[in-house]
């Protein structure tokens, strides 16, 4: 399976995700929901907020172009909220995983989708 399938499918495909990208822990987008654009500045500070969050717990989390407040992060998870809108962001082994929510999808099923992809691609070494 593409990397773009696993965006199109496995995220957005289950009503539980309104945009999703998958980027390289090296730098780079693998795939991405078509409109949901993320800079290399995003990037770099999200995948640096695994390894230490205390910049995205004071700053808040900007991906896409919008701000969201921080709620939890750790190494292998990241989550924020802005307004209605959310974000869950989950690590494996050589990615992440960043996927925006939008009402009426609830916080917890766009975490539950979300993590349990990222447990099945590290499970495949991915």
């Amino acid at each position: 399976m593409s990397w773009q399938s696993y965006v199109d499918t496995n995220l957005v495909g289950t009503g539980n995700v309104t945009q999703a990208a998958i980027i390289g822990l090296k730098g780079g987008v693998w795939a991405s929901s078509s409109g949901f654009t993320l800079t290399a500045e995003e990037q770099s500070a999200l995948i640096a907020g695994f390894d230490d969050a205390s910049k995205l717990l004071e700053a808040g989390i900007f991906i896409a172009g919008k701000k969201y407040f921080t709620l939890s992060a750790n190494d292998r998870s990241i989550y924020g909220k802005a307004g209605a809108d959310g974000l869950v962001c989950v690590k494996t082994n050589q990615a992440v995983l960043i996927c925006r929510y939008t009402s009426p999808i609830v916080p917890g099923q766009a975490t539950k989708t979300v993590e349990d992809l990222g447990d099945y691609l590290i499970n495949q070494g991915y």
